[in-house]
């Protein structure tokens, strides 16, 4: 054999490992790019969550000069303003010495026990528009409770997350009649 055939068979010997570090290396760049893609996903998917609560502060909130006791009726009446933000439901809760009872109110007209909406007194219950407030009236004594409310307390569901409380109040005045 003479050299030049001798330098094209060392030649082709040769390849094999550079095919192989190119075949290694474009497996590797496949790999961390399907990684990449499930990770980015999976952190969007939670960055959605939290922005759905994020900057609600004061925004949705419970109107004082308009929650109070009503003590010759033991009714309850409270009142929630919402801002600019776009709110599904609202998860209630009013609590008398240690019990509690929750309920949400929804965008839809819905009935929910032991409450009407104030003045007309109509049982379609509905949430509050955009840029509104709504005033309700609880029956306390309907619920089984015979004493005055220690507290409420509003949690806004947007785009599906609870958001933490939005407002309380622990103090409940009697109304001026």
């Amino acid at each position: 054999m003479n050299n030049s055939q001798r330098f094209k068979i060392e030649n082709k010997k040769g390849l094999a490992p550079i095919v192989a570090t190119m075949i290694l290396i474009v497996l590797v760049l496949v790999l961390v790019a399907t990684i990449w893609v499930i990770i980015n996903n999976l952190v969007e998917d939670k960055l959605e969550e939290g922005e759905a609560c994020f900057g609600i502060f004061e925004k949705v909130t419970l109107n004082s000069r308009y929650t109070c006791y009503y003590s010759d009726s033991n009714k309850f009446q409270f009142s929630i303003n919402i801002g600019d933000v776009d709110v599904d439901e609202i998860l209630v809760g009013i609590s008398v010495e240690g019990t509690s009872v929750n309920f949400k109110i929804n965008k839809t007209v819905s009935q929910i026990t032991n409450l009407v909406m104030y003045s007309t007194g109509d049982t379609n219950i509905i949430l509050p528009s955009k840029n509104a407030g709504l005033t309700y009236v609880f029956n306390m004594t309907g619920a089984g409770f015979l004493e005055i409310a220690d507290s409420i307390i509003i949690a806004p569901i947007i785009k599906g997350t609870q958001c933490s409380a939005s407002d309380s109040i622990y103090k409940i005045d009697r109304c001026s009649t």
